[in-house]
């Protein structure tokens, strides 16, 4: 990987980055100018900011690609807090200090920050600011303008002319009271006396209609003209057809972008609103200054790390750094009467696109706004507010859309609760309480996942009495005390208890009390044999050493055929979920007394995917195996397993097989094909085995098989391979008068198996006992 590092310019970099600048310009001026209506702001705060993240985040930034101005992600917050600290200029203060704390965000290298926040949580935060701009943007959309306040004789509009920058009333003193001035605004359209305003809705409903085109049409999406430059060229023109015309199709000025006159930099200047310092020592606007801060932060990592993925190069960008200048950039901004800025994932996935080389490309999107500011603003202002609105409809519904509500749902309840309370909180309330409340709802899942979990429980049984098995989790807090203190009394009287610590990195000293108070006081009373194993030194408990399933190496010789089997069983069933026992190393003097007390004879292929003691969940000692190519029964084999029996003291000999055996398969073929016995004319040991396994299957079957369906060859393999096992077994009763006779007595069992190499279970067919 390589870092991003400063500018390494030629003339071909410039003229690409020159390109995508132009690019990104074009995309960038509608969406800026309708960002900062969306969050009650005046449009040339908006382009303010456009320009202070081209160029000052730009120059400051270690990102080649990542391109910074306004974001439709802080509108909700901008709005709120707007109309929180009264005025535009207490809010600029806001902005300087949030500035200040990301500055402070760089240094303390938190660049790490996003990742403290759940998914659900941010999905939720982004799916909230997506329903907030469609219900604060359809009216505009739909030619609502402050004509209608007036109209309507809105005393609290009146008195807020005066205080809110665009020179309209804010109608959402609180963000969770955007709900409600979306219900208000539509039914004022409805009711105006003068009627729908149908050249804006047609404006609106035609720019709507044609970004919904041009996102499903791959031609044009992909195109290097941006849509949003489309849609306000053909507002403003629509807008100039439509205006003679008169009556409800007039665009009245104040459905039109309202950007002051600026014929130089100076006249740019004298325009500029500053932040009010004397609000300095104002609560609100530190928490509104940290409010700003962690959002804009923390929308900046995500799409930082969006935007290195679409790099061609792959750079990454460093973190720390992007959030220094996005500190810089945002008090700069606060300085100069703009809104606050982000890195942006649309305007930085256009610039990757476009063919950007080096940052170069943002600072020119920069410098090309403040140009078009100072000499065309004439120009912004023949832009109707309609089709800003339905440009910022559209990302509002992209950021909310079905298809993410769906994704949610199917990730389940831990996923989907904590989206949609995140997402509901902040529209009923505001963006801060709505991210809090998130986490908090994350943070109990999490709580009530390790609740839930904090202990395995495993039941055994054995010959001399039940074994509860209990490990306990990676961190044991006294949240956990209560379950563990439930599963410790589950353990029946008399019964075994093995406590298992060894995976256990901390266990809190109140769980260690109730461990010490239950193994010296409540164990004795109730006859439970506790053992404790992997507990550290420190915690002064002593440990067993030996493996987890304890009771086997005192009980071995007392189990019958019967119970062995049963183990046999339980232990497959273990190997299918995935939850084998965990066993320890054994020192040598244990696997001596293991030597002398296995339990199972198990006669197996010598494929590489039938290792038997994983399949039936078995130790070191637990069972003799003996592999022979395609279960074929020969005197080494027999052998063997008179040695597990009479000397090793095993109680049941399975013959195990499986359809998958590929020796199977290659003696169907031998049987079939002249060619393939030529090509095992030297190996004369295998045409044995091969023969052998031969006597199990019909001759005429052989030679069709070939010609079969493949699920009634996989049916046919099936049979044969249980025909075969069940011949094996029999041969191997018969061959040995050890292994009947102990038969005959009840001392063991020769048992049938199959195994399926799909699934992991184990059928057992019948046995010598049936």
């Amino acid at each position: 990987m390589k870092i991003a590092n400063e500018f390494n310019l030629t003339p071909k970099t410039i003229a690409k980055d020159f390109l995508s600048g132009i690019i990104v310009f074009l995309v960038a001026l509608p969406l800026c100018m309708g960002i900062a209506i969306a969050s009650d702001a005046e449009p040339i705060a908006g382009l303010i900011s456009g320009i202070v993240g081209g160029i000052v985040v730009g120059l400051v930034s270690g990102s080649h690609t990542s391109v910074s101005g306004p974001a439709a992600g802080l509108t909700a917050i901008v709005a709120a807090q707007i109309a929180n600290l009264q005025t535009y200029e207490t809010f600029l203060l806001a902005l300087v200090l949030g500035g200040a704390v990301q500055i402070c965000f760089g240094l303390l290298r938190a660049g790490a920050l996003s990742a403290f926040f759940p998914s659900s949580v941010i999905k939720g935060l982004l799916a909230a600011i997506g329903v907030i701009l469609i219900f604060k943007q359809l009216p505009l959309l739909l030619g609502y303008s402050k004509d209608m306040e007036l109209a309507f004789g809105r005393t609290d509009s009146m008195n807020d002319m005066e205080k809110h920058p665009t020179g309209h009333a804010d109608h959402s003193h609180e963000v969770g009271d955007i709900l409600f001035s979306f219900i208000r605004d539509m039914r004022e359209i409805v009711s105006f006396e003068g009627g729908l305003h149908w050249g804006a809705i047609s404006i609106g409903v035609f720019s709507l209609a044609l970004l919904y085109v041009w996102d499903h049409i791959p031609a044009l999406k992909k195109s290097l003209i941006p849509a949003p430059l489309v849609i306000v060229i053909l507002g403003a023109l629509l807008c100039q057809i439509l205006s003679p015309l008169g009556g409800d199709w007039l665009i009245t000025p104040k459905q039109l972008v309202d950007v002051p006159s600026s014929g130089s930099i100076g006249e740019l200047a004298s325009l500029i609103r500053t932040p009010d310092f004397t609000q300095i020592l104002s609560l609100s606007v530190y928490t509104g200054a940290i409010t700003i801060a962690v959002v804009a932060s923390l929308e900046t990592l995500l799409n930082l790390d969006a935007v290195d993925k679409l790099d061609r190069q792959q750079r990454v960008s460093p973190p720390n750094r992007e959030l220094l200048a996005q500190g810089i950039g945002n008090m700069a901004a606060g300085m100069i009467g703009g809104i606050p800025v982000t890195s942006v994932v649309i305007r930085s996935s256009v610039n990757v696109n476009s063919g950007a080389e080096t940052k170069l490309a943002a600072i020119f999107h920069g410098l090309l706004m403040l140009a078009c500011l100072v000499l065309i603003p004439h120009a912004l202002r023949m832009i109707p507010l309609s089709c800003l609105a339905a440009i910022l409809l559209m990302t509002g519904y992209k950021l909310a859309s079905p298809k993410l509500f769906s994704q949610m749902a199917n990730e389940g309840p831990y996923q989907f609760l904590p989206f949609i309370f995140t997402l509901v909180a902040i529209v009923l309330t505001d963006l801060l309480v709505g991210i809090c409340f998130g986490m908090v709802i994350s943070l109990l899942f999490i709580l009530n996942s390790n609740l839930r979990r904090p202990v395995r429980k495993i039941h055994e049984k054995h010959v001399d009495g039940d074994l509860l098995h209990i490990e306990l989790a990676d961190q044991v807090s006294f949240l956990n005390k209560a379950v563990l203190e439930s599963a410790l009394r589950e353990a029946p009287r008399g019964s075994q208890l093995l406590l298992d610590a060894r995976r256990t990195d901390y266990i809190d000293p109140d769980v260690l009390s109730l461990i010490r108070e239950f193994k010296e006081k409540t164990a004795p009373a109730f006859g439970i044999t506790i053992q404790l194993v992997g507990f550290r030194q420190i915690y002064k408990l002593s440990n067993k050493e030996d493996s987890i399933d304890f009771s086997l190496l005192e009980a071995r010789e007392k189990l019958t055929p019967d119970q062995v089997l049963e183990i046999l069983k339980t232990g497959n069933k273990r190997f299918i979920e995935g939850h084998p026992l965990d066993r320890t190393l054994l020192k040598s003097s244990v696997v001596d007394k293991r030597q002398s007390a296995a339990i199972a004879a198990i006669v197996s292929g010598i494929d590489s995917y039938t290792p038997v003691e994983m399949i039936f969940d078995l130790g070191m000692g637990d069972a003799y195996v003996v592999r022979t190519p395609g279960v074929v029964i020969g005197p080494e084999t027999i052998g063997g397993v008179e040695y597990a029996v009479s000397v090793g003291g095993a109680k049941v000999v399975v013959v195990l097989g499986h359809s998958d055996s590929s020796l199977l398969s290659l003696t169907i073929q031998n049987m079939s094909s002249a060619e393939n016995k030529a090509l095992l004319a030297d190996c004369e040991s295998l045409k044995d085995v091969l023969e052998q396994i031969a006597l199990s299957i019909d001759v005429n079957g052989a030679r069709s098989f070939s010609s079969l369906p493949e699920r009634e060859q996989l049916d046919y393999l099936e049979q044969v391979a249980r025909r075969h096992v069940a011949r094996m077994a029999q041969q191997l009763i018969d061959r040995s008068p050890a292994l009947r006779s102990r038969i005959d007595t009840g001392e063991i069992r020769v048992v049938i198996a199959m195994f399926s190499t799909s699934n992991g279970s184990v059928e057992f067919l019948m046995d010598s006992k049936s």
